[in-house]
């Protein structure tokens, strides 16, 4: 534990530094730190002069490391400031004289305070222990193989600050090389115990003192008895972020709650003339059935749709729950101050012209008038959005009214309509579609609150270019997750390079690679790309939770078997190892040119019994928890005849408490896509003319009960 005194003497060192115009911390005072926060650091000594490093020296009684000390060399070793393996008076002198002499040639004006006499501490494997303050998640604690290797492997993984002991010893088995750290070649293991301590010193050290920038562990030299931190670097925040306004979680559903179900829309901007944006909103709300009150406002007509016109929203009797603006952007902010005045709760804005056009400073005026007046902005730029099961279509995009479990959210209004395009061709029910445009208030932790708890949504898949809050939204998906999944597309996988950055850690904190690792630590699933999100969000309703990792192939083609065992071991899925009993089970239905094992392969030619048969055996064994079915096209088994038997069983078997889950994968004629229509709306997720989607969507579907913590 890190008691109150060690803290305070954090606390004062970190206001010296500030205090002299510093923001890096020399050798010494990393040295302060490690020793307050329980960081393991070799033995040191800081030497003003020769003798004083002849004297510390011989006291480590060993070869030592020389380090300059200057608040005015970020990198040393690049200054010449660093000899290893230093062992007896005349060497150390040596050293001394030549480490200050190189750093005076690299940097003349560079103040010198000394040179650090440490410990050389053992060989082991070396690794990187650090943390950065991301701007969309905040303070992340990284971990990955260190030394010479950390920015030429790139092999790190991060988490969260702070982190638990849990999360801190899952970072070790989740860099490419984990492996190493239990041992290769006769290598032994080293002490991951001690790795994992010195990742959750690290991550308390920056939760508790917010303006630390940036600390890098680097090397840390990892042996079987401990770890040990050779160099340890601290940068502190030149600047702070201005504080975001916040909504408790009771606010935020009940503000979502009048926007999602509400009772009274008025458009601002309503209109009679085909081809305007807010005729299309007014036609939209009509001829989709909402069946609250609407109430178009448009000061130069009397009556539009059949309704009455209001001159301003103040004029509309009794309250509203939603204004939808269909106004120029021009317009927005006075029009923006009524609906503030009227008390209407949500303002959906479908203009564009704001942040996106660089017009910001007019997306701010709405900010401040919707704070003032308690008003939460959805948009803008944005095509509206819908919530099906009020029969509500505020948008000026075509109608969509097949009610179902899945919510879509979208930054993009092109993305949008893909969404929409989607849905439509697959007869994908939803409970909502949500445009986001340029998030000036609402954004994806204030929907996902909202989609945790509203009972029509049983999947939540989401667009994202960036996230406001990332630690609100991962707050939101960690409350969601345990109950229903949630899939992310995240554009800007690729980065233009890392920024500037004063340390190992922060050159190798890309936005993609902390976006990619916190988004798994709160249990979301990411998509790569809009037809997976698409396509997981449509298949995982439709599957059941699995209730263990044993995955059975059964397959009429041994191509399709390979091909689809290849995709359950790139989506992290378990082939299970037949046991010999189940092994003759299957056998005795398949010809004897045909291979049991896993995948089974029960050869083309075979009846529909045949399929029946092993697909029955397949759900009735209690060892077998998830079956992946290759389908080859032949008239002895027509597809409708595969798809059809296939139903069945799984329907006669869920009927009977036996709930797995089963995909589907069809190769043929087009005849297969009818097939796999069918399956899908039958509870069995199928495609054509792929092996990897129906896997792709079963690994969905673990990860998602892995993280909701439904299957160890």
């Amino acid at each position: 534990m890190i008691g109150s005194q060690d803290r305070a003497r954090v606390r004062e060192l970190l206001d010296s530094v500030r205090a002299a115009g510093r923001d890096a911390l020399t050798a010494p005072e990393g040295k302060i730190v490690a020793d307050a926060y329980g960081i393991a650091v070799p033995g040191e000594e800081l030497a003003r002069d020769i003798d004083e490093a002849v004297a510390y020296a011989d006291r480590l009684a060993g070869p030592v490391v020389l380090k300059i000390v200057s608040p005015d060399v970020s990198h040393k070793t690049e200054a010449g400031g660093v000899v290893v393996g230093v062992e007896g008076a005349s060497e150390v002198r040596a050293a001394f004289r030549r480490i200050v002499g190189d750093v005076r040639a690299y940097a003349p004006d560079a103040r010198i305070d000394g040179v650090q006499v440490q410990e050389l501490v053992p060989p082991g494997q070396e690794v990187i222990i650090g943390a950065v303050t991301d701007p969309t998640f905040g303070k992340v604690v990284a971990f990955g193989l260190g030394g010479v290797l950390v920015e030429v492997l790139k092999d790190i993984t991060f988490r969260l600050a702070p982190v638990t002991a849990d999360e801190a010893r899952s970072m070790l088995d989740s860099i490419g090389a984990a492996e190493v750290l239990r041992g290769v070649r006769g290598a032994p293991a080293v002490d991951r115990w001690a790795l994992a301590e010195q990742i959750q010193r690290v991550s308390r050290l920056v939760a508790d003192f917010p303006e630390i920038a940036e600390v890098d562990l680097n090397p840390v030299i990892a042996t079987p008895e401990g770890a040990v931190a050779a160099d340890v670097r601290i940068l502190l925040a030149t600047r702070t972020a201005a504080p975001r306004r916040t909504y408790g979680r009771e606010e935020i559903l009940a503000s979502m709650r009048r926007l999602m179900e509400p009772c009274s829309i008025a458009v601002i901007g309503a209109s009679d003339e085909p081809g305007k944006i807010g005729n299309s909103v007014m036609r939209n709300l009509v001829d989709g059935g909402f069946a609250g009150e609407i109430h178009p406002v448009n000061p130069r007509a009397g009556e539009i749709l059949g309704r009455k016109a209001y001159r301003s929203v103040i004029d509309v009797p009794g309250e509203v729950d939603v204004a939808v603006f269909a106004i120029p952007a021009a317009s927005v902010a006075p029009a923006l101050e009524e609906v503030g005045r009227k008390g209407v709760p949500n303002a959906v804005l479908i203009p564009s012209g704001f942040a996106e056009t660089g017009e910001q400073g007019l997306q701010d005026e709405l900010v401040a008038i919707a704070e003032r007046y308690g008003v939460r902005l959805l948009g803008p730029n944005i095509y509206g959005y819908y919530s099906t099961w009020q029969d509500l279509c505020a948008t000026f995009c075509t109608p969509y009214d097949v009610k179902g479990g899945v919510a879509l959210t979208s930054q993009s209004g092109g993305i949008g309509m893909a969404i929409l395009g989607f849905a439509r061709s697959t007869r994908t029910g939803v409970s909502a579609i949500v445009g986001l445009g340029n998030k000036s208030d609402i954004d994806e932790d204030d929907l996902l609150t909202w989609f945790a708890e509203d009972p029509h949504t049983q999947c939540v898949a989401m667009h994202l270019e960036d996230l406001k809050d990332g630690r609100a939204f991962v707050e939101a998906a960690r409350a969601t997750v345990p109950r229903k999944p949630v899939v992310v597309l995240k554009a800007g996988r690729t980065s233009a390079g890392a920024r500037a950055a004063g340390s190992h850690t922060g050159a190798l904190a890309g936005d993609d690679a902390v976006y990619d690792d916190i988004l798994r630590q709160a249990g979301v699933i990411r998509a790569p790309g809009l037809n997976e999100m698409l396509e997981y969000a449509r298949a995982l309703p439709v599957l059941p939770t699995p209730k263990g990792d044993n995955v059975v192939v059964i397959t009429g083609a041994g191509g399709s078997g390979v091909l689809l065992s290849d995709a359950i071991v790139d989506n992290g899925l378990s082939l299970m190892e037949i046991p010999p009993d189940l092994d003759a089970s299957f056998r005795a239905f398949i010809p004897p040119f045909g291979a049991a094992g896993n995948p089974i392969d029960i050869t083309g030619g075979e009846p529909p019994s045949t399929y029946e048969a092993t697909i029955r055996l397949g759900m009735a064994d209690p060892r077998i928890h998830a079956l992946v079915l290759g389908y080859w096209h032949t008239i002895v088994t027509p597809p409708m005849v595969f798809a059809e038997l296939t139903a069945r069983v799984v329907r006669e078997f869920r009927d009977r408490g036996v709930v797995k889950p089963v995909v589907a994968s069809l190769a043929g004629d087009t005849e297969v896509e009818e097939a796999c229509a069918y399956l899908f709306g039958h509870g069995v997720v199928a495609y054509p003319y792929t092996t990897e989607k129906p896997v792709a969507a079963l690994g969905a579907k673990y990860r998602w009960a892995r993280a909701a913590g439904l299957l160890s």
